[in-house]
């Protein structure tokens, strides 16, 4: 299953928002540096999914992320 995700760096609180069926808004506290970001946001998704199968399709360097959700 593939997702869209609005990536949110450096927010106060980390939390997983779903705003319609596959579409979620990521907020992370590390900055979008080195990748640190993007590392955080599939931990967050591996939580909010229960799955360690998560990986960033496009938008590496983009707020705007394509991401697979295996099973």
């Amino acid at each position: 299953m593939r997702i869209n995700v609005k990536a949110k760096p450096n927010a106060r609180e980390e939390m997983v928002e779903e705003i319609q069926p596959g579409e979620f808004v990521v907020s992370v506290k590390e900055p979008p540096i080195q990748g640190r970001a993007n590392t955080a946001i599939v931990k967050a998704l591996q939580e909010y999914f229960h799955t360690p199968n998560i990986r960033i399709v496009s938008g590496y360097t983009s707020r705007n992320k394509i991401i697979e959700v295996g099973q």
